[in-house]
């Protein structure tokens, strides 16, 4: 057992969570994103106000990190094919599974914008004023995204809206 242990360590299972459904269930690009998260959290220690609350400094430098990476990477493409898609926790019916992975499917076809907000709300169990600080957002704007995200969610599931059709496609003349 060892004699100390940094506070940063009980949340490393949340951030490899988030990170993987930040990164479309890309495992790699998620160990990266919490590589990267967890570096930089230690090289920033200092700035970090003792006695607030760690979890939402953690995640707002892994929004930040992966926000950087977007933009750098706004050019290349992500796909992720149903073969990718991590494995989800169900009851061994096929409809529930199936429709566990439409889910799953979904939520990585939202905006990255409305999918952070939802996956800190609904898989974190981020209040929302803590989804505000770790994103640098209104709570208002955190309200707005997760009553979009929740509406495109049922969206795509009761198939008004195709998935192709929010992909975000350009029109080159």
């Amino acid at each position: 057992m060892p004699l100390f242990k940094h506070p940063i360590i009980d949340h490393i299972p949340s951030l490899r969570r988030y990170a993987r459904a930040l990164t479309g269930g890309r495992p790699d690009d998620a160990d990266d994103l919490v590589q990267d998260t967890l570096e930089r959290a230690y090289a920033k220690w200092h700035l970090w106000r003792i006695g607030s609350d760690l979890r939402p400094w953690l995640f707002s430098i892994m929004h930040n990190l992966f926000v950087s990476q977007v933009t750098q990477l706004k050019n290349r493409t992500s796909h992720v094919t149903l073969d990718d898609m991590p494995e989800i926790a169900t009851r061994a019916t096929q409809s529930e599974r199936l429709e566990g992975l439409d889910i799953a499917a979904a939520v990585t076809r939202l905006s990255p914008e409305l999918r952070e907000v939802l996956l800190l709300v609904a898989l974190e169990d981020f209040s929302y004023a803590q989804t505000a600080k770790a994103l640098d957002i209104p709570i208002g704007t955190v309200m707005s995204r997760l009553a979009r995200a929740r509406q495109r969610l049922m969206e795509f599931m009761d198939g008004s809206i195709s998935y192709e059709h929010k992909v975000g496609l350009k029109v080159v003349k």
